[in-house]
């Protein structure tokens, strides 16, 4: 009898444990290095267009036009993103954060518009060491969105 105690305690307590994690999510602390640009750690969970790294670089966005206009339609393709919350948004700086949809894994964006007709970017997971790829897929997602917007506005 107190063996089918003991394991009815460890179900409830893990079962506990499980809920809790789902409903506080794998969040993080907000990185205090936001809007400085600084470069990926040596973990495959980030990407950047500025990286030295091959197995952190990808291309930056570029458009043609305004700062103004290109900001504009970047943020018509994150608001048409799920789970996307744009958390400052400056003149020449916008960090939007994406969580995941399950543990609730927030990701850092931080988008630079600090060079004519070049959108610089850093994607970073918040904890873990690998993201499988999720950095890169949503930066390859987003440029495929704003050049399809760009295209629509024109």
């Amino acid at each position: 009898m107190q063996k089918i105690n003991l394991v009815k305690l460890v179900l409830s307590y893990a079962s506990f444990l499980f809920f809790f994690i789902l409903i506080n999510g794998c969040s993080g602390t907000k990185p205090t290095s936001i809007g400085q640009f600084i470069n990926c750690p040596d973990k495959p969970n980030c990407i950047s267009s500025k990286s030295h790294s091959s197995s952190h670089i990808s291309p930056p966005i570029t458009y043609k036009g305004t700062t103004l206009k290109a900001k504009k339609t970047l943020l018509k393709v994150i608001e048409s993103i799920p789970r996307a919350k744009v958390s400052t948004n400056n003149n020449k700086f916008l960090h939007v954060e994406f969580t995941s949809k399950v543990f609730r894994f927030v990701d850092d964006v931080e988008f630079y518009f600090d060079e004519p007709e070049v959108i610089h970017f850093r994607s970073a997971s918040r904890i873990g060491h690998s993201d499988m790829g999720v950095n890169r897929d949503r930066m390859e997602e987003i440029k495929r969105l704003f050049i399809k917007v760009s295209q629509e506005d024109n």
